[in-house]
């Protein structure tokens, strides 16, 4: 990625996608040249925290609502110390930040994280485009001497695919760390880092659970370390059919029967680790309003996803794995996308959408506490 921030806003931008769709606007954040996968976002509301959540690694994210940017940036709603984005698409820019947490602009946000975007383009017609022809490589050129357009697509055509990606380790912490229980501990809790965001581990520690991070290289060794009463594994980017090291770990937490959960790429690794395969989806669910059913109560939540791949279990059936009986336990409305899965015989489950709220609804935050239910009965 090369990057200016001057004049900007009447700068041209090219957005050209690998199948040769080309979209041209101006630029938005900083300015010079930027690669990854493009992929829409349907939130309305919380761009910052989708900005900085590492599972957008090496993506550009394409935002469906029209206006971005209305509430400015802030301090506190960052989802880890960066914004990981490789690049942002927005139809209509806010001129003017208005909110009394906003610290600065978004535009002034990109710009001095160097990340490329784009704003005046018809993202109705990107967004209808991605969902028939699937997520695809993509580059944005801005600056006052631009590419031709064959050469702007030969380059975007030579970038590397999502698909085969190996990307948890590029955006895990590299040392462990400790987020403390909030008031009376409770509980420990490892939490295996492949891409964590902030508000997971808060959430864990509001009930009560001293959450040691641990890096997306960390052993079964790392793990028991820490004597935890439970293990998490978080979400994170790429394909996890790349993911062997987390998997072989996960299997040796279920090995020791440790109370388990996982979010999202945690989801996929569970479902690796039973022997259950894994798939990319077409263009993938990302935003804060997926209809999802918990198939053991019934009841339908509002949650929030970022993910394009997908585990490829049996909705229609309970499974052998080596870990006694598994199952489906969340399935998506709209597609029957598996959604969470869970072990019959011991203390194991994960869901693929993202329960810590941040953003979206709060109908999914009793899965911490099912989670907390795991390890009291495991202690008792």
């Amino acid at each position: 990625m090369t990057t200016s921030t001057r004049g900007a806003a009447k700068t041209p931008a090219v957005l050209v996608l690998e199948d040769g769709r080309i979209f041209r606007g101006r630029a938005y954040g900083a300015v010079g040249e930027t690669f990854g996968e493009a992929v829409f976002s349907t939130g309305m509301t919380g761009y910052q925290e989708t900005l900085t959540d590492p599972s957008y690694h090496r993506q550009v994210v394409v935002m469906t609502a029209p206006h971005v940017g209305n509430t400015g940036v802030n301090d506190e709603d960052p989802e880890s110390a960066q914004i990981w984005v490789s690049g942002y698409v927005v139809r209509d820019p806010a001129r003017v930040s208005s909110n009394w947490r906003s610290q600065r602009s978004l535009d002034e946000e990109l710009r001095n994280q160097g990340v490329v975007g784009i704003q005046g383009i018809d993202t109705r017609a990107l967004t209808r485009h991605l969902r028939e022809s699937g997520a695809m490589r993509v580059g944005i050129f801005s600056g006052s001497a631009l590419p031709d357009e064959g050469t702007m697509l030969a380059e975007v055509r030579q970038q590397p695919e999502m698909k085969g990606a190996d990307l948890s380790a590029e955006v895990a912490t590299k040392e462990t760390y400790v987020v403390p229980a909030i008031g009376e501990k409770k509980f420990t809790v490892a939490a295996v880092d492949l891409g964590i965001k902030g508000m997971t581990p808060h959430r864990m520690a509001e009930r009560g659970i001293e959450v040691h991070v641990l890096p997306a290289t960390a052993t079964a060794e790392d793990i028991y370390a820490v004597e935890p009463d439970g293990v998490f594994f978080s979400n994170g980017p790429g394909d996890p059919s790349t993911a062997d090291g987390p998997v072989a770990v996960m299997q040796a937490v279920l090995e020791r029967k440790t109370p388990l959960f996982g979010i999202c790429f945690g989801n996929q690794i569970l479902g690796r680790a039973l022997g259950f395969g894994t798939y990319k989806l077409k263009y993938g669910h990302r935003g804060i309003n997926q209809p999802v059913q918990d198939r053991t109560t019934g009841k339908v939540e509002v949650t929030a996803h970022n993910h394009g791949f997908a585990v490829d279990a049996p909705l229609d059936k309970v499974s052998d794995t080596p870990y006694g009986r598994a199952e489906v336990s969340h399935v998506c409305l709209n597609d029957q996308v598996v959604e969470g899965l869970q072990l019959l015989d011991q203390p194991a489950f994960s869901v693929q959408y993202h329960p810590e709220a941040a953003a979206g609804p709060h109908d999914a935050a009793y899965l911490f506490d099912r989670f907390v239910s795991l390890m009291e009965a495991e202690r008792a």
